[in-house]
């Protein structure tokens, strides 16, 4: 698995990064927030452990950064804390979007069991995610059945999900085959016939 580990002290991050090596993943490094941020861009990892104090931008800004994006791959965010860590900053992180905490130094073990927990979520959301891809659409109405078993117009079922608006419009076939016969219908029926016209004269 790849892993982002975001330390700015250099001791520790290296540390870090021999604890995960010698686990079997594949580490990225970086020495702030902001380099954090960059190299999650450049190779989107789906594991970050980063330290909470740190310059230019901080493990919480970090993980709040990456929560407010929109249409990418869950990420596990796990949190380095000092041993002093109080319960109110472990609720601030939690709230900021933080999946686990790691006290420092870190330990091997907690570290392999963190690690163990974050692949069994993201494996979790994979499966969540194909599973909404499989959309249940009536073939007639075309509607769409939520996981609440409520059917709904495509139109909102989508704005739900992804704030998107849709606009309506007509593609060329349908305006073929079904606008143009129908207002041709409209036409002849606005049209007097022969009884009405005679009718009208005589008046």
């Amino acid at each position: 698995m790849k892993v982002l580990v975001v330390e700015d002290e250099p001791v520790a991050r290296a540390v870090i990064r021999k604890s995960l090596e010698s686990l079997g993943h594949e580490v990225i490094e970086a020495r702030d927030g902001e380099e954090g941020w960059t190299a999650w861009q450049a190779g989107r990892p789906r594991v970050i452990v980063s330290d909470w104090q740190m310059p230019r931008l901080d493990g919480l800004r970090l993980c709040r950064r990456l929560r407010a994006r929109q249409g990418e791959d869950y990420v596990y965010f796990i949190l380095l804390t000092g041993s002093s860590s109080t319960a109110e900053n472990q609720r601030k992180a939690a709230v900021a979007g933080v999946d686990d905490f790691l006290t420092k130094p870190v330990d091997l073990s907690a570290l392999w069991m963190r690690l163990r927990v974050a692949e069994r979520i993201l494996k979790y959301t994979v499966q969540v995610n194909r599973l909404e891809e499989l959309m249940p659409m009536c073939s007639y109405c075309k509607k769409i059945r939520d996981d609440q078993n409520y059917w709904q117009q495509i139109e909102s079922y989508i704005n739900e999900r992804t704030g998107s608006e849709i606009s309506h419009s007509v593609c060329p076939d349908c305006y073929a085959r079904l606008v143009l016969p129908e207002l041709a219908r409209l036409k002849a029926k606005s049209k007097p016939g022969p009884h009405r016209a005679a009718v009208r004269r005589k008046r």
